[in-house]
């Protein structure tokens, strides 16, 4: 198992790592939206917040050897589910054509307030061929 790191993402806020790569696989932690520089949340409606978050999500994909096109799966966490119709329309964007498996469930609440939070399962490049 390899701890991933990037400052292109904002630190993890409790006891876990932005990513464990473990063979192929990449398995990142739930990304939020949080400005990685600032530490601000970015939390003021579901476009914003879908949009910071993916990128965070991106980031952590990056540096553990992954991007968008090699997601296998996502999961998604929406404080409320009114919110899916505008998530998915950005969500959509930075997937294309081809989505991965996911899945997507209304909780209670989200660290810090958040009104998403994103976690995906993806193969690593080097390994993908």
């Amino acid at each position: 198992m390899t701890k991933i790191q990037t400052s292109a993402a904002p630190a993890a806020i409790g006891p876990y790592s932005q990513a464990i790569a473990h063979g192929a696989l990449l398995f990142t932690s739930g990304q939020l939206p949080i400005d990685p520089i600032t530490g601000d949340l970015r939390n003021s409606d579901i476009v914003t917040a879908a949009e910071l978050a993916l990128s965070n999500l991106r980031a952590v994909l990056v540096a553990g050897g992954a991007d968008m096109n090699t997601v296998l799966k996502t999961t998604v966490f929406l404080s409320d589910m009114g919110n899916v119709e505008a998530f998915n329309t950005v969500y959509a964007k930075c997937f294309g054509a081809q989505f991965p498996a996911r899945s997507c469930v209304q909780v209670c609440a989200l660290p810090r307030g958040a009104l998403v939070e994103i976690e995906a399962v993806a193969i690593r490049k080097q390994e993908a061929s």
